[in-house]
């Protein structure tokens, strides 16, 4: 299928916006107003934090990491939506993006998305290690090669995956200087939940990405994609399982990890009859279910401190 017309030029009303409104439209582009993807992002980092460090990961870490991640997923947004301006104009969900509606150029987006990722690598680079600062970097090239995956990839969620993994292990080699085999299980098992909720998210926009011929994998699965969604909430909660097993995490942990293994049910039956309102509802609820992980992980670690044995 053709792809959408993409066009830099903008309408004259655009420029014409007053300095509050051009600010307000940047707000927008980085999803200041929508914070879902930056506490996507932001409840694995921070489990990975807590695991690394046994439960006392220093202050500036985790200040660094939060700052961080709000930096990056904004920046990414901004790169996604300068990537998509051909197509978002299209898709009923998107349509009034400001990048969309013209109210800003796309050099600004570029702009924009290149000073908060600077704003992100400054916070590495001050207060971690070398090789923090190298994932950094790769985590960088990711974030931009995302929003053109959905051109050619079957599964492009699966990418993004990748992306919205890579804090973990960036908190192990914070807090380690290497990225222990644990980290990267963990990295390997949260793969699975991004796949889980941006399917989900995907199931939203199907109907709008099969008119323009973008590829997700709510397309790829087909009739299956309840079923997949399933599947890869499956894996990540054995994963989780498993690892909080080795440590050995404690009661505390497995009353979070019960709340997001009913949460991810809720997920399953919102998701059941393919609504577009209930898939949406679903992904943006998935957010507690990823601070359920983090809250028994960090309740353990807390309840536990003094006791704590070495990490595998």
């Amino acid at each position: 299928m053709t792809s959408p017309p993409v066009s830099d030029e903008l309408p004259s009303a655009s420029r014409r916006l007053t300095l509050a409104q051009r600010l307000d439209a940047y707000e927008r582009l980085v999803r200041l107003d929508k914070p879902i993807g930056t506490l996507l992002l932001l409840w694995p980092t921070l489990t990975a934090l807590w695991l690394a460090a046994r439960g006392s990961p220093p202050l500036v870490l985790v200040l660094v990491f939060t700052l961080g991640t709000l930096a990056m997923r904004s920046a990414g947004c901004a790169f996604n939506d300068f990537a998509d301006r051909g197509y978002d104009p299209h898709v009923k969900r998107t349509a009034q993006r400001p990048l969309a509606r013209g109210e800003i150029a796309p050099w600004e987006a570029l702009v924009v998305g290149c000073l908060l990722s600077l704003l992100a690598f400054a916070l590495v680079a001050l207060a971690t290690n070398r090789a923090t600062v190298l994932m950094a970097v790769a985590g960088f090239v990711i974030t931009l090669a995302y929003p053109w995956c959905k051109r050619f990839l079957a599964v492009p969620q699966a990418f993004l995956g990748i992306a919205f993994s890579f804090g973990i292990p960036m908190a192990f080699a914070a807090v380690l200087g290497y990225v222990s085999p644990f980290g990267w299980w963990l990295f390997v098992f949260n793969l699975f939940w991004v796949i889980a909720y941006d399917t989900e998210y995907a199931m939203v926009d199907r109907d709008d990405d099969l008119r323009i011929g973008i590829r997700t994998s709510a397309i790829t699965f087909g009739h299956f994609d309840v079923a997949a969604v399933g599947v890869c909430y499956a894996i990540f909660l054995a994963g989780v399982a498993w690892l909080a097993w080795r440590v050995p995490l404690g009661f505390l942990f497995w009353i979070g990890f019960a709340a997001a293994a009913l949460l991810a049910l809720y997920h399953l039956w919102l998701i059941r009859g393919r609504e577009r309102e209930r898939c949406f509802h679903a992904f943006l609820n998935n957010h507690w279910l990823g601070f359920a992980i983090f809250a028994g992980v960090a309740a353990d670690f807390a309840w536990r401190l003094h006791a704590w044995p070495r990490l595998p």
